[in-house]
């Protein structure tokens, strides 16, 4: 953690709610038997699910931005905050105005 980079926070920040996502679907779907495929469809139909899974996904962005908060690496914890804002609107669009 010596990098203090507005890129690396943007890059982390956006892969941080994937791995969020990723876990969610081992936590829940794949112990009923659901593909990552299905897992995805039934994403895509459901938009209260969306909810959720993008709220927890971006609980792994507020756990990596106190980290760098607190290792004093203002310039990461912005990008981590920039991608976090970015996905959040993403998820807004994607539910209310694609519906």
């Amino acid at each position: 953690m010596k990098k203090d980079n507005l890129r690396l926070g943007i890059v982390l920040g956006f892969l941080a709610p994937v791995l969020g996502a990723v876990l969610y679907y081992f936590a829940v779907f794949f112990t009923k038997g659901i593909t990552f495929r299905g897992f995805l469809y039934y994403l895509e139909g459901n938009k209260s699910l969306l909810t959720g899974v993008s709220s927890i996904s971006l609980v792994m962005n507020a756990v990596l931005f106190t980290i760098f908060v607190n290792a004093r690496k203002d310039k990461t914890a912005r990008g981590i905050f920039i991608a976090t804002l970015i996905y959040g609107i993403g998820v807004l669009i994607v539910k209310f105005v694609l519906d």
